[in-house]
Parts: structure tokens; sequence; C-alpha cells
């Protein structure tokens, strides 16, 4: 359990630091491309080429490779835990991020926030405190084909409607972030040819194949969010989606439970941390007014030679 949980925050602390990198980065490359054409849809929202771009920036990527060690550290997780645990600490990330905002992005959080906060980190201690062993985790194959199914459909379909919503997507494109990086942790828990190791049966899980669906869709959608709105409220709604749901699929297929006579407390700190990282987008203010831009000094224009005279006999 303690190996579990250390794992699960140190996937917490990489993708804390990976999504306020890949913020800097995002942010950046949409000032420098502001008034180049062609850079945001009809309704507003990045394209493609813009997205792209962001994601050629250092801090995006090296945000992106924190967000690799993340994945690797937190399915670890997700096998030694029980997913409304490792879910919770590993979406504890959005501490991470709150608290780094305010050194790169300029952010000032609200005494709220600071509340919000500390009820995330206090709720985390009931959880962990609560946890009993982790299930199982074997489930038939049509359930790892339902997992595709479903990845493919909210990630396919929630990137065609966070184009059709444009600028005011921001919290369903985190929302769907969270929903894809859920279901990439419950793929991860079900996947079969683990343990023991046997290669012909992990290509031929469709669970495998459900995690690169979900994990490179919910990327992108999370790169989205952050490009066009709030970090912390596109982490808090992605908080919402990575816990919820699969915290649920945990208890009620995978066998997760908490320790005999602790269900109560379980329950009170999976809704308190939930709670409070809504909470954290709720009172967060409009990044407009407390983001410290950097002044941007135009470059001086040359000096047009002084006309030479020309005699005409």
């Amino acid at each position: 359990m303690l190996i579990g949980l250390l794992t699960a925050v140190a996937a917490s602390i990489c993708y804390g630091t990976g999504s306020v990198l890949q913020a800097v980065g995002s942010r950046k490359s949409a000032r420098r491309e502001a008034a180049a054409s062609g850079q945001v849809t009809g309704r507003g929202g990045p394209s493609l080429q813009s997205t792209a771009k962001a994601a050629m920036t250092w801090e995006f990527v090296v945000g992106t490779i924190l967000d690799f060690v993340g994945f690797g550290l937190g399915a670890l997780a997700a096998r030694m835990l029980p997913l409304f645990l490792s879910q919770t600490v590993i979406s504890a990330n959005l501490v991470i991020t709150a608290v780094l905002s305010v050194k790169l992005l300029g952010i000032r959080l609200t005494r709220a926030e600071w509340t919000s906060i500390g009820v995330v980190c206090s709720a985390l201690v009931l959880l962990a405190s609560a946890a009993g062993p982790e299930g199982s985790g074997h489930t038939p194959i049509a359930t790892h084909w339902w997992l595709l199914a479903i990845s493919l459909l909210l990630m396919v379909g929630g990137t065609v409607l966070v184009r059709f919503l444009g600028a005011r997507a921001a919290i369903l494109a985190g929302l769907l972030s969270g929903l894809g990086f859920g279901a990439l942790g419950v793929g991860v828990r079900v996947l079969n040819g683990i343990d023991p190791f046997d290669l012909r049966a992990l290509l031929a899980d469709p669970a495998l194949y459900a995690i690169l669906v979900a994990g490179i869709g919910g990327m992108y959608l999370h790169t989205v969010a952050l490009q066009i709105g709030s970090v912390n409220g596109a982490t808090a709604a992605l908080v919402v989606g990575e816990t919820v749901l699969p915290g649920m699929i945990g208890v009620w297929w995978l066998g997760d439970a908490s320790r005999p006579g602790f269900a109560w407390l379980a329950v009170t700190g999976f809704v308190l941390a939930v709670a409070g990282a809504v909470a954290v987008a709720w009172f967060g203010a409009p990044e407009g007014e407390t983001v410290a831009e950097t002044p941007v000094t135009p470059e001086p224009e040359p000096e047009k030679p002084e006309p030479v005279p020309v005699r005409v006999p």
C-alpha cells in the first residue's frame, strides 16, 4: 500500500508540473500566432495547426515528457491501489498545478482557492486511511471491447464537439480529457498479459487499444483546454472526469473496497476531494485580470537611408 501511495504521489507531481509547463508553452504559442490568419476555427477555438505549434515549444515538450513519466507511474499505481484511491491521489495534481501557476503564470490564488486546496489535501488523507485492498481486475473480454468503444466515442465525438463549440468549450474539453484519462486507468487495471507477461495476450486485448485512444485523445483535449481556458478550471474539470467514474467502476465492477467499517470515511474523503477540486475552478479569478504578461518590446524599425540627390542634366 505504501509503495503504491508513493508511486501515485510521484505521478501527481509529474502531471501537475507538466500541466503548468504545457500551459506556459500553449500560451506562448497562442500569443505568437495571435495575429496570424488561420490559427483559430470559425468559432474561436484553436485550430489543429495552432495546437501543433503549441506542442513544439520547449516548455510543452518538457511538460509532455513529465506526462509520460506520470503515465507510467500512474499505471503502476492503478495496479497496486483501489482506483478510487489511485485516481484521486493522481488527480491531486491540481494542487501542484495551482501552486506552480502562482510562480510560472503569475496567477494570484484567492483565500477561497487556498481553502479548497486544503480541503483536497485533507480528503486525500481520509481516503488513504480508509482504503482497503484493490480488486482483482479480472473481467470478461466483452467488457474490454465496451471500454474500447466508449473510449472511441468519447475522444472522437468529444473532439468534434469541442471544435464546434470553439472558445466556449474549455471546461468541456477538460472534462472529456479527464474521462479519457479515467478510461486509461480502468484499461490499465483490466489489461491482460501483464502478470504474468504474455505478449500475445497483451496485443490481442482491446483494452490495450482503449488505453492508446483514451491517452492520446485525452492529451489532445487537455492541450485544447489549456489554450482556451483557465489552467485551474481546465484541470479541475479533468479531476472530476478522471476520478468520479473510474472510482465508481472500481468499486462496482473491479472489486475495490475500503477497510472494514471505514466505508463512510472513504465516501467522505472521495466526495470532499472532488468537491474541493471543483471549488478551485469555481472560485478561480479570471486569468485575464491576474496573469502578469511579460511586456513585449517592439523591435526598432531599421533606419531608412536618406535619398541621394541625382542631378538631371
